[in-house]
């Protein structure tokens, strides 16, 4: 079994700026097909109206804000959170337009393409300046994964790759599907996106480990820990090759609703 990276060697040894490369749109590579299914899926579930309420929670957002450009056209207030100092450190060099922030004007347009308003990328991205509220700490192994910060619980909690990094085992996934369960309201909504059959990724030189996921383990940790399986969709692979890079079989999206307290 390979070694799991846990959150000290995200902290120590996590570049953002070697794994942003995965974020230059356009290139044909493996982030753009991963990048493009996660945004059409957060547009159809945001963008569209179907998903809507006050407040937002996203989870280990790591040094990106791809995850907010639909998001931001249901939900007014969004929470940011992230265990890694320099990825937080990223999110608010973009927030605050400092010198050196990634340029994420192709992804932008992409979404407001999807939106049919390609043409209002800049009001995009400042209705996405305006709707990030902070951008916390966080860590999901934690009974309250934003300590010590507390929440009133919120409308919907989104996590993209959140669970499978930092998790080592199955029933770890459980524990910190228990810990995601307290920041949502009942019958608030759970939005996960991610990789099935991943058990490492590299940025830079270094390689990360990831919990192998399947859609059966999902579903049955979801179900114990008090949530409602709405939505779950999969799309194989199409990369033939890069498995080098990232050994993932498919990418999935799921809905779910908090039914009771876990």
């Amino acid at each position: 079994m390979a070694e799991f990276t846990g959150r000290d060697v995200y902290q120590a040894e996590f570049d953002p700026k070697a794994y942003l490369e995965y974020f230059q749109f356009g290139a044909g590579t493996l982030g753009d097909e991963v990048i493009e299914f996660y945004l059409k899926q957060l547009c159809k579930t945001f963008a569209s109206g179907r998903l809507k309420g006050e407040t937002l929670i996203d989870l280990a957002s790591g040094p990106t804000i791809h995850q907010f450009l639909s998001a931001c056209e249901s939900f007014g207030s969004i929470v940011a959170s992230e265990p890694v100092d320099r990825n937080r450190r990223e999110i608010e060099m973009w927030l605050k337009k400092e010198p050196g922030a990634f340029d994420w004007t192709p992804v932008v347009k992409y979404v407001c393409e999807l939106e049919g308003n390609r043409d209002k990328w800049a009001e995009k991205e400042a209705k996405v300046r305006r709707a990030i509220q902070q951008v916390l700490n966080c860590d999901v192994l934690q009974s309250n994964p934003l300590a010590p910060v507390t929440l009133p619980q919120a409308d919907c909690v989104l996590g993209v790759e959140c669970l499978a990094s930092a998790c080592k085992d199955l029933s770890t996934m459980r524990a910190a599907l228990k810990n995601i369960s307290s920041l949502l309201k009942p019958g608030g909504a759970l939005v996960l996106e991610g990789v099935l059959g991943c058990s490492f990724y590299i940025v830079g030189s270094r390689k990360f480990s990831m919990l192998v996921l399947t859609e059966k383990a999902l579903r049955e940790a979801l179900n114990a820990t008090g949530f409602a399986v709405v939505e779950f969709e999969t799309e194989p692979r199409f990369a033939k090759e890069m498995f080098d890079v990232c050994d993932f079989s498919d990418k999935y999206f799921l809905l779910a609703r908090k039914e009771k307290e876990a």
